[in-house]
């Protein structure tokens, strides 16, 4: 029972909706972020480059702590430089995965360094690995806002090539599509989505945000407007449904995220299997 409690407990549940505000606005904001640069994530088959950049936020925020610039200045540095090595040194699969193999044990290693050096509170350590919504100010919802409403902007602007450039590379390189540039632009957008994720959910679950939601997606659809639509709604039912959830509860809001995110890519596969299973048969039934 009082595992339960700890876990769920919405004693006063009113009075916290309203003093956490700015968390589920920063929640919803970056909700919408994610869901739609988790649809380039996929389609370029980037996941394992959302990692690595978030080892190298969570370097540049644990520094920024560390000397006093801001965790939101130190974590968006540390994003851009490693989604800019990643796009520009990466241009094939074997080469980015190297990079970010080297990069992500790396960013880690100096994030911990930088964390055991800082004499401040224990809970702005730990809330850089696994999120905290308690801390989202005024000006940090500012510049979340601002940095996603770039992101978004970004996105709109190169989304058709971008997406051309994603489902056939060749060929939109043939009919004269700036593929490298598409390539370094996104990067630096996913970086930026990366730096703004990890002060929300850490740096360890932000996967759970900028990949599992599309992943969904691509689960039950494969229509280039429907996919977009449904990554968006499951990253805002995850980000949404977990910070709701973190309220009442005296855990990081992260496990709840991922809990939530988890559960929808799970239901997706289900339905998906269920529904090629009805195919076949029909299929069957029609032949004979």
């Amino acid at each position: 029972m009082n595992l339960w409690s700890e876990l769920f407990s919405f004693t006063n549940y009113g009075e916290l909706l309203i003093l956490l505000r700015n968390s589920i606005l920063a929640g919803a904001v970056l909700g919408l972020t994610g869901g739609l640069v988790g649809v380039f994530v996929m389609a370029r088959d980037l996941p394992f480059a959302v990692h690595g950049i978030s080892e190298l936020s969570f370097a540049g925020a644990a520094a920024g702590l560390l000397f006093g610039i801001g965790v939101v200045e130190g974590s968006l540095v540390g994003s851009l430089i490693a989604a800019l090595l990643i796009g520009i040194l990466g241009s094939r699969a074997r080469d980015r995965n190297s990079i970010i193999a080297v990069l992500m044990p790396f960013g880690l290693g100096l994030g911990i360094v930088c964390l055991s050096l800082y004499s401040g509170r224990a809970a702005n350590k730990f809330g850089l690995l696994t999120g905290q919504i308690v801390a989202v100010d005024n000006p940090r919802l500012l510049s979340l806002v601002v940095i996603c409403g770039i992101v978004i902007a970004g996105l709109l602007v190169i989304w058709r090539p971008l997406m051309f450039a994603s489902v056939d590379a060749q060929v939109a390189e043939a009919r004269g599509v700036p593929r490298v540039a598409l390539s370094i632009a996104f990067m630096i957008l996913l970086g930026m989505a990366t730096a703004v994720s990890v002060q929300i959910v850490g740096a360890l679950l932000v996967l759970s945000i900028l990949v599992t939601p599309a992943a969904a997606a691509l689960r039950v659809s494969a229509s280039p407007v429907l996919v977009p639509v449904l990554s968006t709604l499951f990253a805002l039912t995850a980000m949404l449904g977990g910070i709701m959830l973190a309220l009442g509860g005296s855990v990081p809001i992260s496990p709840y995220v991922t809990t939530i995110s988890f559960l929808i890519y799970v239901a997706c596969r289900a339905w998906a299997g269920h529904h090629n299973q009805q195919t076949r048969s029909l299929a069957h039934r029609s032949s004979s």
